[in-house]
């Protein structure tokens, strides 16, 4: 049985700065508009998800271009 935690957190503790920044790359490119304290709480779920979704997306398919480029 897998152990799921039910609290986010970074796998590799020196990625963190850069998936934080690339959290609002993604947010800009999509037009979700971030407030400049950057607090996420008063935003829609929906908002939310389409970034974390945007950005599993994004890193899904630089994953596999790293592997196409390996062969």
């Amino acid at each position: 049985m897998i152990n799921i935690q039910s609290k986010n957190r970074v796998l590799v503790p020196e990625a963190e700065a850069a998936l934080e920044q690339f959290k609002y790359e993604v947010a800009n490119e999509i037009g979700v508009q971030v407030p400049p304290t950057g607090y996420w709480g008063n935003m829609t779920s929906r908002e939310c998800g389409a970034v974390g979704g945007y950005m599993v997306k994004k890193m899904v398919e630089a994953y596999e271009r790293s592997l196409a480029q390996r062969k």
